[in-house]
């Protein structure tokens, strides 16, 4: 098919989080007809803002730690021109808190490379130079391979870095993640220098950073938006996709279409016989807590500090906002409301130097049960690609075979790269 045969073709996207967006940003800046469908009331998926009541305040339903290295973030942003929605912090500043031991120290990358490791003012209290091997070490990690297996020692570089990053990252205990991901973050972000590893946060929030941003774009390309609009099935015929039923039983005929499916893993396999796709990972669990004056200032304006020792591995902070986050949450996503929330009450106020009459005005508890994949090597050797058996139907999803974690970073990718596919196939 010639090239501009190709950028006649229709696109439906079906899923409207954030790589489906991606997606349909990307094919309707070619000039393709593109139709989102989304089964929710909202688009962004699992990145998206809400007013919520309890607190009565505006919240991102999850934190996300992304840095100056997401590079397909901005590129992003740039398109649907929402780059002034993302604060880049000024420095790359990592303060950090040992509860257990109520020992704190910052870590700084300054530079280029991975020189900042060596000294003693910007690493981790306790690194040894064997520590600092270790940072080569994984650089050099080989995909789908434990974590636990690739760093053995256990110390305090083990406890205060690498088991705090890769829980974070991976969403799984520490020795269990698949070390070629974690290499993924640490080659692009601390072992690439400070330029690589400011961190970023939606100003006002997710939603207004990566989704209202797409909308407007899509809108004004002509694009066509259904929420509520939930894909039932798909039919195929003559190794393509044919058509898609709605809930409602309408049919939409898809014959000369190339259609581009980004949802869950699950609910991808049930539309697509036959494809392969991790299984779902650890719960994560967001605690927010409103105080009644805004949170104090943490060091180089920094807007997070990470936990050692404690429940939850993050503290994020914007104005009065004081959010934590569990990651590999097992027990925490059944643990009972009031004892969860008296405990990381207890970590705010220590970490943030709280006097001991410091109250919190509100709180929400937010239990996200399917938030990642399973991200361990058994499973990350099940993550497809773009493309598929079908000849006209495409992935995107931060499960797919991104090369990282199961991050808005990767879900913009993704649907980058289904995009890309779905513009280079033949007729």
């Amino acid at each position: 098919m010639r090239g501009s045969d190709a950028a006649a073709r229709p696109a439906l996207v079906i899923g409207g989080g954030v790589a489906g967006l991606s997606a349909a940003v990307r094919l309707s800046a070619a000039g393709r007809a593109v139709t989102l469908l989304e089964m929710a009331r909202h688009l962004g998926g699992r990145c998206r803002s809400f007013d919520d009541a309890k607190l009565g305040a505006r919240i991102d339903n999850g934190n996300h730690l992304m840095m100056t290295a997401n590079q397909e973030i901005l590129d992003y942003l740039d398109m649907v021109g929402a780059r002034d929605e993302m604060k880049i912090a000024p420095l790359a500043t990592f303060p950090f808190i040992d509860l257990a031991h109520d020992r704190r120290w910052i870590v700084r990358i300054r530079g280029k490379g991975a020189w900042w490791a060596l000294d003693p003012r910007n690493r981790v209290p306790g690194t040894g130079l064997g520590d600092v091997l270790d940072l080569v070490r994984m650089a050099r990690a080989p995909d789908h391979q434990p974590i636990g297996d690739l760093l053995r020692r256990r110390g305090q570089f083990w406890r205060r870095f690498w088991e705090p990053l890769a829980v974070g990252a991976l969403n799984v205990p520490a020795v269990e993640g698949d070390a070629g991901l974690l290499r993924a973050v640490i080659e692009r972000t601390f072992l690439a220098g400070e330029a690589a590893c400011r961190p970023m946060t939606a100003t006002r929030g997710l939603s207004e950073t990566f989704v209202d941003p797409a909308v407007r774009f899509l809108t004004a390309s002509g694009a066509r938006l259904r929420l509520g609009a939930q894909v039932k099935a798909l039919r195929f015929a003559d190794g393509s996709v044919a058509e898609a039923v709605l809930d409602d039983g309408a049919v939409l005929p898809l014959a000369g279409a190339d259609v581009v499916l980004a949802m869950p893993p699950t609910r991808a396999m049930a539309l697509a016989p036959g494809l392969t796709a991790p299984a779902e990972g650890y719960p994560i669990v967001n605690v927010h807590f409103r105080l009644d004056q805004p949170a104090p200032t943490l060091p180089d304006g920094a807007f997070l500090m990470g936990l050692v020792g404690s429940q939850s591995q993050w503290i994020f902070v914007r104005e009065e906002i004081v959010s934590h986050t569990i990651s590999a949450a097992a027990e925490e996503a059944k643990q009972n409301e009031d004892a969860l929330v008296a405990q990381l009450w207890r970590e705010t106020c220590q970490a943030l130097r709280l006097g001991p009459a410091a109250r919190y005005a509100a709180v929400r508890v937010i239990r996200e049960k399917r938030a990642t994949f399973l991200e361990t090597p058994p499973e990350t050797r099940k993550r497809p690609g773009p493309q598929t058996a079908w000849r006209n139907l495409f992935l995107a999803g931060d499960w797919t075979a991104t090369g990282l974690p199961a991050t808005i970073e990767g879900a913009v990718l993704s649907g980058r790269r289904a995009a890309a596919a779905a513009m280079g196939r033949g007729g």
